[in-house]
């Protein structure tokens, strides 16, 4: 089980790495932005209540099993958010043909491309909870899929929402010219080791800010970084 943090003040929130080879799908978040103005980010965003209520189909066990194990809210609700939050910044769907007659607000405008959420698309790769004392915190779960898994074209970002400019495919060796949060740098390294591992995922690292120490561990165990 993993350690439990302290939830006061914080939101629940996922985030989606989009995988293209290698290149990862960034946008930069506006000078007046309340949280990591001016940063090049991944899409995401927290968790809004209307996630709870939605059915994403085809999680796979393991990785249903590791978003329950490391969060008390549903799979449902995280893999929705980070689904949601693509289409809303990116306009790209992550989803599967298919009829929703019923899409609850918030969810129509992807609903109305035809699609269903495509949970069998997606992998849980890593967690994060933003350091104390930022004017908003968050504990992010972060959602990685391939870029061949999106149903609209990877360079169309004409429906994308306006929340995150400069939308772009950014090479993971060329990554760090950006200005990058740093837990972004983090997530990149451990991008870089999943692709050198051969693309597999043995447990998500959790990377978890407090009062007294910076740490990564990984569930299961635990791997100090200095």
């Amino acid at each position: 089980m993993a350690k439990q943090v302290d939830k006061s003040a914080l939101r629940d929130a996922a985030t989606t790495i989009i995988l293209r080879e290698d290149a990862v799908l960034m946008g930069q978040r506006g000078a007046s932005a309340a949280f990591m103005p001016g940063k090049f980010v991944f899409p995401g965003g927290a968790i809004d209540p209307v996630d709870h209520d939605i059915t994403v189909p085809n999680i796979k066990r393991p990785v249903a099993t590791a978003l329950h194990e490391h969060s008390t809210l549903s799979p449902n609700a995280i893999l929705a958010a980070a689904i949601r939050e693509l289409w809303e910044e990116t306009g790209q769907i992550l989803g599967t043909p298919g009829q929703w007659d019923n899409a609850p607000k918030g969810w129509r405008g992807f609903a109305a491309t035809g699609h269903l959420p495509n949970g069998a698309a997606c992998e849980f790769f890593f967690r994060a909870v933003t350091p104390m004392g930022r004017p908003r915190r968050f504990d992010a779960r972060f959602i990685l899929a391939d870029a061949a898994d999106l149903t609209t074209d990877p360079d169309d970002f004409s429906n994308a929402e306006d929340e995150l400019s400069h939308l772009q495919w950014i090479p993971l060796a060329e990554a760090r010219r950006f200005d990058l949060p740093f837990i972004t740098k983090v997530v990149l390294a451990e991008l870089i080791d999943y692709i050198a591992r051969g693309k597999t995922i043995a447990t998500a690292p959790f990377f978890q800010n407090d009062d007294e120490r910076h740490l990564i561990s990984r569930l299961g165990g635990a791997s100090p970084l200095d």
